[in-house]
């Protein structure tokens, strides 16, 4: 609700009129006049518990007359709040009816507009939050503004509107902040050849998978010199588009966990991907095509796979043979085959271990299924990431929504599961006050323990009393006859071969895997036969032959 009185009680009829035509609402009470508005001024808004991005309404088109956005930005207690505003564009010279303002605990900045005064690019409060004012009377032009905040923690925050060519440095880090993916500005390339430097950065990580939209991210960036041609392709929501011949580009530094698991080994048998039904058909001619499930590889030319029946309860399974960290998945339709335009538009995902029940994956700041943006034509490949990876052997995709019938093919990109990439989720990619969802059951769970060194094995003080027993037993006897020396000696030596497999260093670390196998105890007569291999036997044996 928005008052409206002008400084000497009066309002313009025409201003009323254009309030009206835009869908307000009027009304008149105990002299006091209203308008009900059905907007505000706030545009494009996205907001994390560490960093955010806001824009005015219609930006970078003309923001709206008569309007008010007002939000509050907030991060976590303790850190200093850091904006930088990437544009700001308002058709007003002094302020008096368009402005925008900056209000903490302790100072106000702003108001700016027009050319008043310098826009600061970056404002660094003393406080953990802030409110932003943005305030529009009439006016012809002017797109408003554009802004990203962040912590204290993310120094080199950047703005969505950075480019790639606004940097010089062969490599270099820096913070994007949340909700830069619909942010308007041309990307242009992929994530294996790189991206034209005249790229938005921010917007180009979200499409190479680097950077989730919801939270934002640190991205590590390298230049390289240019290529003639530069890929158009939709990932992640985002589409790139065919960029031409260029100086440099940009290319993002990432895990190496992103190859195809199809391809790991040469390609998955007939039996590890299954379907809940497929299409058979047969053309006017009488041939028989089967649509079968084994055609859903994307490295496999022509058919696709194609359910029988037409319902969101169909299935594709893939059973990785192993427990593999999967990071993508591309996906394509029936492809070039003529007369048929199938493919599948949105899709969920789950995903199981061994002995464990399905379960879907869902986005990484709400409870709910995440729901992806699969293809829009049959022909094209669209990849989509998983933030945070899927740990997992088996996966299933299930489509939701497809064109005239559900077909498809599909590649899954990730790695084997080591000690170093075995985590479920990134600490980047953790909810607000929620732990690392690293709970897959027992058969996922490892601990690392230091091995115990010698001397937790064999008490020291025991050692100590059978050498020196040992020891004088062994000069006495020599003292009374000297060929006991060689029995000595013998004796000394096998204790060593028989202590040697239990010394370790304190330094080492092991693995202890829980599973449902029990060991098999190791045999004493592996010991043993240490002691019978060993050198001294077959001299002594010359005096002592039971040696």
């Amino acid at each position: 609700l928005l008052s409206v009185v002008s400084m000497n009680g009066q309002v313009k009829i025409s201003e009323i009129h254009h309030w009206m035509e835009q869908g307000a609402t009027w009304t008149s009470s105990a002299g006091r006049s209203s308008l009900f508005l059905p907007w505000d001024g706030c545009g494009h808004v996205v907001m994390y518990q560490d960093s955010g991005t806001l824009a005015s309404r219609n930006y970078p088109g003309t923001y709206p007359n008569y309007t008010v956005c007002e939000k509050k930005i907030q991060v976590p207690q303790g850190k200093r709040l850091i904006l930088k505003i990437g544009d700001l564009d308002i058709e007003s010279q002094k302020c008096e009816t368009s402005y925008l303002t900056i209000l903490s605990s302790s100072m106000s900045h702003g108001p700016y507009c027009g050319n008043v005064m310098p826009v600061p690019k970056e404002i660094i409060l003393d406080s953990n939050e802030a409110t932003i004012h943005f305030e529009s009377g009439s006016h012809v032009s002017g797109r408003g503004f554009l802004l990203s905040y962040a912590s204290s923690d993310h120094p080199d925050l950047i703005t969505c509107l950075e480019r790639g060519n606004h940097h010089t440095k062969a490599e270099y880090s820096r913070y994007c902040p949340a909700g830069c993916r619909d942010v308007a500005g041309d990307i242009s390339g992929n994530i294996i050849e790189g991206y034209r430097d005249t790229s938005l950065l921010c917007k180009s990580a979200i499409h190479a998978g680097v950077v989730a939209d919801e939270l934002g991210g640190q991205i590590s960036v390298s230049q390289h010199k240019g290529i003639s041609r530069y890929e158009g392709v939709v990932a992640n929501g985002v589409s790139s588009q065919e960029g031409s011949l260029s100086d440099k580009r940009f290319v993002f530094t990432s895990n190496g966990c992103n190859k195809s698991l199809s391809l790991e080994e040469g390609f998955l048998s007939k039996s590890q991907i299954t379907a809940s039904s497929y299409w058979e058909e047969t053309n006017e001619f009488g041939q028989q095509f089967l649509w079968s499930p084994d055609k859903a590889w994307l490295q496999v030319p022509g058919l696709a796979w194609a359910s029988n029946h037409s319902s969101n309860r169909e299935w594709l399974e893939i059973d990785l043979g192993e427990k593999k960290r999967i990071t993508g998945i591309r996906t394509t339709g029936s492809g070039s085959m003529l007369n048929f335009d199938f493919y599948v538009k949105t899709f969920i995902m789950n995903y199981r271990n061994n002995n464990s029940k399905w379960r879907p994956y869902k986005g990484i700041l709400s409870n709910e299924e995440k729901v992806f943006q699969g293809n829009s034509n049959a022909g094209d490949i669209v990849r989509n990431n998983f933030i945070p990876p899927i740990v997992a052997r088996y996966v299933r995709v299930i489509p939701q929504t497809w064109n005239q019938r559900i077909a498809l093919k599909l590649e899954l990109l990730g790695c084997r599961v080591t000690q170093g990439n075995s985590s479920f989720t990134h600490s980047m990619w953790q909810k607000p006050s929620q732990s690392t969802e690293t709970s897959l059951g027992k058969e996922d769970k490892t601990v690392t323990e230091p091995i115990p060194s010698e001397e937790t094995i064999i008490v020291p003080v025991f050692i100590a009393l059978c050498l020196f027993l040992f020891s004088g037993i062994g000069i006495y006897a020599v003292l009374r006859n000297p060929e006991v020396f060689y029995f000595y000696f013998f004796v000394t030596g096998c204790w060593k071969q028989i202590k040697q497999p239990f010394t370790r260093h304190q330094s080492t670390e092991f693995t202890i895997s829980y599973s449902n196998e029990k060991e098999t105890p190791q045999k004493l007569d592996l010991v043993m036969s240490d002691m019978a291999g060993n050198n001294f036997c077959p001299l002594m044996h010359l005096f002592y032959p039971v040696c």
